[in-house]
């Protein structure tokens, strides 16, 4: 069931990514990586498409033109209006049915601008499927003769009508707007091929792609950012001939089903602040607090543990505030 779906798995290499501003959305910038899986449908041995380009689009870009194939198609093309992020602009040939049960990334890391966006559009420039016959046979259909996914020495029996996916672009609108706000975001998106390839009525031996993606499944990891820096009246105390520093704490997150990690804190650009970075979040309700090193107690403001919701494609920040600390009595 899904064009884009699950977390992290790795294609055969790393695509390239083209960035275009986007106008409208705030300062500031996040990355964007792209998944794609797929599960099998019924009567398709094989299901092979080709994506030339995939991007995101804002808000305000004034492109809502759509074709006649059912609304779900917009006008891709140059758009000077703005507006659009090129996330994919190298063709890349994927054989839906492989990746059953499996993801493969499409796109890695594109810088994107902070902000809004209502969809996401794939060009599809050419495909083709394998088709199960009554008798055991395969017939195959194709965009066209020499679409240049075809297996070496394959005979095309028909055509697979693919309705301006290689101009229009296929348009999936956000149910809800995608937020970006800066760090990673893996976007995770539905699409259903057991329902998109069909065969045409009558006897024209042709079969049309229809994709169906459900929208409403689309959303984005987030991050959690924890803080901690020292009120100006605390003293760190030395424990066993070690001067202890903040460098020394270390930042504590569970997740809802209970899962524990900890993060070493940091203090990477000198301003006292020490940080640490939850990436790669699905979105949920997490617990933050602050672990010391052996041999000393100490107490935060706000006292941990504190309970977060972290929603799709946000970028929070927990502060923490070390407001005494001392060493443990020998």
């Amino acid at each position: 069931m899904p064009l884009i779906s699950r977390l992290r798995s790795s294609f055969a290499a790393l695509l390239t990514v083209a960035l275009l501003p986007l106008m409208g959305c705030g300062g500031g910038e996040g990355k964007v990586t792209v998944l794609m899986t797929d599960a099998p449908g019924d009567n398709l041995k094989t299901a092979v498409v080709t994506i030339s380009e995939i991007y995101l689009k804002g808000d305000d870009d004034g492109d809502d033109n759509d074709d006649d194939n059912g609304g779900d198609i917009g006008k891709a093309g140059g758009d000077d209006k703005g507006g659009r992020v090129v996330l994919l602009d190298e063709p890349v040939t994927v054989s839906l049915l492989e990746l059953a049960n499996k993801t493969s990334e499409l796109v890695s890391e594109a810088v994107v601008p902070n902000g809004d966006y209502s969809e996401i559009r794939f060009v599809i420039t050419g495909g083709y499927i394998e088709v199960k016959n009554a008798d055991d046979s395969t017939t195959l259909f194709a965009s066209s003769d020499d679409y240049a996914g075809l297996p070496e020495g394959a005979r095309v029996d028909g055509r697979l009508h693919m309705p301006s996916f290689g101009s229009s672009g296929l348009k999936v609108k956000f149910s809800e707007k995608l937020s970006i706000e800066g760090e990673q975001k893996i976007l995770l998106v539905d699409f259903d091929v057991a329902q998109s390839f069909g065969k045409e009525a009558g006897n024209s031996g042709r079969w049309v792609m229809r994709p169906v993606i459900k929208a409403a499944e689309v959303t984005a990891s987030g991050s959690i950012n924890v803080t901690l820096t020292k009120d100006g009246g605390v003293t760190l105390p030395t424990v066993d001939d070690h001067q202890v520093t903040l460098a020394d704490f270390r930042a504590v997150m569970i997740n809802a089903a209970g899962s524990r990690e900890e993060l070493v804190l940091a203090d990477t650009n000198g301003d006292g602040t020490f940080e640490a970075s939850f990436k790669f979040l699905i979105p949920g309700t997490f617990s933050l607090s602050i672990a010391g090193p052996a041999g000393i107690t100490f107490t935060t403001s706000p006292a941990g543990p504190v309970t977060v919701e972290l929603g799709s494609g946000k970028d929070i920040t927990q502060a923490f505030t070390l407001i005494s600390a001392q060493a443990e009595q020998q």
